[in-house]
């Protein structure tokens, strides 16, 4: 593995702040050992010589090549579920939308 960026217990406190994330101090240190482990796989995909292939924008371009019929559907305008009959099964909806408790708390 050659040298690459390293992520510090401080950019993991950061992170997690971000995200409104509480890690346990083991959290912390799992995630610092995970997010090296990335790095260092990037680290190494970075050392390859890719000079010679084509950028690519589109996955499906490749998927239609090999496998022109079963890989993607048509795209095509479809019956879509009825609302009231999906409302009727929430546990909590005004209607239109399902209410659901508050998760974030700033």
């Amino acid at each position: 593995m050659s040298d690459s960026a390293t992520v510090s217990v401080e950019d993991v406190r950061r992170v997690a702040e971000l995200a409104s994330l509480e890690l346990t101090s083991e959290e912390e240190v799992r995630m610092l050992r995970d997010l090296n482990a990335i790095l260092g796989h990037v680290s190494q995909l970075n050392e390859l010589d890719t000079s010679a292939v084509e950028p690519m924008a589109q996955v499906s371009e490749v998927i239609g090549e090999s496998q022109p019929q079963e890989a993607l559907r048509p795209d095509e305008v479809r019956p879509c579920l009825d609302r009231s009959r999906v409302m009727a099964s929430a546990p909590e909806t005004d209607g239109t939308f399902f209410k659901v408790p508050k998760v974030i708390e700033r």
